[in-house]
């Protein structure tokens, strides 16, 4: 599918509402598929950041002043670009993502369902305003906060940026966009259709870069808050980093997601939402099942676990891992598993599709017999693999997830509802998923994990990210001198 961006072969920034030439030395996008090249990306340095901001708080004076309803008009055109040409979004991650078209339509239908709450916040945000004593009034306003940073990932290169861009920008922030440098077509594209739709210059403002860009981000002074989604390792970093820059921060991290499956759990359905959620998005994101703590006598479910793995191949119904060295760690970890006494029962390692053979691909993997000290069963792999521990009973499958650093979800399969209502109450994870292998909440419900998974307080998605994207103003409000009553008046 033709895109411009595609055609010119090179990644600019984007401030003030227009492309911009970086000074910055480059590196090469690979196209995951099949390893050719899609395109250079800068790796902006602080100069190109200060420009940015600069534009960004240039901006927010009349973007914050404008009416909220009147904000929101641009986002209800945006999301019907969207939908308009969901065809060649769909295709921009694909592309630079390696997810199957499949999975990258439904990225970009979860960005138009993101859009879509935004639209609904001149609902929830109606200022509150109460007679407090005879003749006055208090009254609680949100306010945004100037300019914002978000940080994303290159799992989902469209879907992430739209859990900051619609909510924070509509309740009157300027932005500043940090893509990964793995994947930023996606976030030009998304900046081309918001100018399309009527976004003013320098609300909206993408910055590439690494390491560097990031550490310059949290460093700012003119940045008011930052919210970060990657690896557990690097949202520590940020959310210390940015919190010492007096920022608040919301950081999003790793995940070792447990699926308890019950001797009594429905053997199909177990079966095809285990591997589904194990190997979807090739396993590249943070809600994927990676470890599998099996009850009991459920021999059975495995089985069928292992027949609907097979039937998922690469470069058909799963998507290619991100790079050449995301494909070697994933199958490193197979291979020290294997030799510390696992079975892999599913063989993923060394795949070649014909016709692809520079791409980056493992096959679906199911190891079984994996214990808790294996680096396997506690380290986020982030690849299509699933390993399976074994435990007596509840409380000691429990014991196995409560033990993980991490806590964005957690599942049970069973047809009992107590056992279901047990491990909801005791397993450890902010998100909890009952016979569903992949709980992420839909809008106006929040996404946000427990434990090493989040640092920092409340959630950048759903209701709860107005408090995150805004501060309150209270007002009290007093007219007529004669109505003294009390302290208060």
């Amino acid at each position: 599918m033709e895109s411009s961006i595609l055609k010119s072969k090179q990644i600019k920034n984007y401030i003030n509402g227009a492309f911009i030439d970086s000074p910055s030395a480059t590196i090469n996008v690979l196209a995951p598929v099949d390893g050719s090249l899609l395109a250079t990306v800068p790796m902006s340095g602080a100069n190109e950041l200060n420009n940015a901001v600069t534009s960004a708080k240039a901006a927010f004076e009349s973007w914050s002043t404008t009416p909220i309803k009147e904000r929101v008009q641009i986002f209800f055109r945006y999301k019907t670009l969207m939908e308009k040409n969901i065809k060649e979004l769909a295709y921009l991650v694909h592309i630079e993502n390696g997810k199957t078209i499949d999975e990258a339509t439904a990225e970009v239908e979860k960005s138009i369902e993101l859009t879509e709450f935004a639209c609904s916040m001149p609902q929830l945000i109606q200022g509150r305003i109460l007679e407090v004593s005879r003749g006055v009034e208090c009254r609680i306003d949100h306010k945004p906060l100037g300019v914002v940073a978000s940080i994303a990932p290159f799992n989902f290169p469209h879907m992430v940026p739209h859990w900051t861009i619609p909510n924070a920008l509509v309740l009157g922030n300027c932005m500043i966009l940090k893509p990964s440098e793995q994947v930023p077509i996606s976030s030009n594209r998304i900046a081309e259709m918001l100018k399309e739709a009527g976004l003013p210059d320098g609300v909206l403002n993408i910055v590439n870069g690494d390491k560097e860009m990031v550490e310059a981000i949290c460093d700012h002074p003119g940045i008011e808050a930052v919210s970060f989604v990657g690896s557990t390792t690097v949202a520590k970093i940020v959310y210390k980093r940015s919190c010492n820059s007096l920022k608040r921060c919301v950081a999003l991290g790793g995940a070792k997601n447990h699926l308890i499956v019950m001797p009594d759990a429905h053997a199909d359905m177990t079966a095809s939402n285990v591997t589904a959620s194990m190997s979807g998005c090739a396993g590249q994101r943070c809600m994927a099942a990676s470890a599998m703590v099996a009850v009991g006598p459920v021999d059975h479910i495995i089985a069928k676990i292992c027949d609907e793995a097979r039937k998922i191949i690469p470069g058909q119904n799963l998507g290619a891992v991100i790079s050449a060295q995301a494909k070697a760690r994933i199958e490193r970890y197979i291979t020290e598993a294997e030799k510390a006494g696992a079975k892999v029962l599913v063989d993923g390692r060394n795949y070649k599709v014909e016709g692809k053979e520079n791409g980056f691909y493992v096959g679906p993997t199911v190891i079984d017999f994996v214990t808790p000290d294996m680096a396997i069963a506690k380290e986020e792999v982030f690849g299509p693999v699933i390993a399976i521990m074994r435990a007596a009973n509840v409380d000691e499958a429990l014991a196995i997830e409560n033990s993980s650093p991490y806590g964005n979800a957690a599942s049970v399969f069973t047809q009992s509802g107590g056992v279901a209502r047990y491990i909801m109450e005791k397993a450890s994870a902010g998100m909890i998923g009952i016979n569903i292998g992949v709980p992420v909440p839909r809008e106006p419900f929040s996404f946000g994990g427990w434990n090493e998974s989040k640092f920092g307080v409340g959630d950048i998605t759903g209701e709860s990210s107005i408090q995150f994207w805004t501060q309150m103003k209270k007002t009290s409000i007093k007219w007529n001198a004669e109505a003294k009553t009390n302290w208060m008046s």
